[in-house]
């Protein structure tokens, strides 16, 4: 079945609640043909892991805000929530929600996961805009999955928001990304679907820092792969990290 704006597929994502950099930056990320619908994960809980927690507990029942759409892979863009559940719940639940939707699931953490192996990354680099209890589960989520965490470069919001990651500026990304820019790593990922990424992301191609990456842009190209019929493949991911053609559309 073709639909009018999904000639390459459709895909379904579960955003959080106060998340408002996924579908801007995902509108960007999607090659033509690919469409995107999108639902809310919600929760009343009065902290941001409380909150996470509660949105890992309800990924399965939140794909019914779907109906039968025609979707044919569907993700979470919410990093945090895979940190506290940790590697083997996940992986529990991706295969019990993929099973009984009849579609692939992903989690944007696992997405970046799939994107390190394809690149034959093994010691990394973090920028973060977390708060310390969340960038130590961060640490270890990536730690459990066989990866080295060389460093950690912090981006700070320093004004009162909504939200401390949420309202992040790109600026603040950019210059925690180009203290990076000498670490002796295999490849560098700017966390969280929350934090803005592209236009710093765009500015360090052809640097001579190692590949940068972000959660939203692995989680666009694992989805995409599956709408494709292809395993995660190095040579695609390669051209997303290059900006083909996404960074084209930036500041149009």
């Amino acid at each position: 079945m073709s639909l009018e704006y999904a000639s390459r597929g459709l895909v379904g994502m579960l955003t959080p609640q106060a998340n408002t950099t996924v579908e801007p930056e995902f509108n960007l990320l999607w090659p033509s043909g690919v469409a995107m619908i999108n639902a809310r994960l919600l929760s009343d809980k009065p902290t941001i892991a409380a909150r996470l927690v509660d949105y890992f507990a309800h990924y399965g029942s939140a794909l019914d805000q779907f109906a039968n759409a025609p979707i044919r892979v569907a993700g979470a863009a919410c990093t945090g929530a895979s940190y506290l559940a940790g590697r083997e719940r996940e992986a529990a639940l991706l295969a019990e929600v993929s099973a009984r939707r009849g579609y692939p699931f992903i989690t944007a953490a696992v997405a970046v996961v799939d994107a390190l192996n394809v690149m034959q990354a093994r010691r990394i680099a973090l920028v973060s805009p977390y708060p310390d209890d969340l960038n130590a589960a961060s640490i270890a989520y990536w730690q459990s999955h066989g990866f080295a965490v060389d460093r950690v470069a912090r981006a700070f919001n320093t004004a009162a928001a909504f939200h401390p990651i949420y309202s992040l500026e790109g600026e603040a990304a950019a210059q925690a990304l180009r203290e990076l820019e000498n670490a002796p790593v295999d490849a560098i990922v700017m966390l969280g679907t929350g934090m803005p990424t592209l236009r710093p992301l765009r500015d360090v191609r052809g640097w001579r820092g190692a590949p940068a990456m972000s959660c939203n842009l692995c989680l666009a190209w694992r989805m995409v792969e599956v709408l494709d019929g292809a395993t995660p493949r190095a040579e695609t991911l390669r051209r997303w990290i290059a900006g083909e053609p996404w960074a084209a559309r930036l500041d149009g």
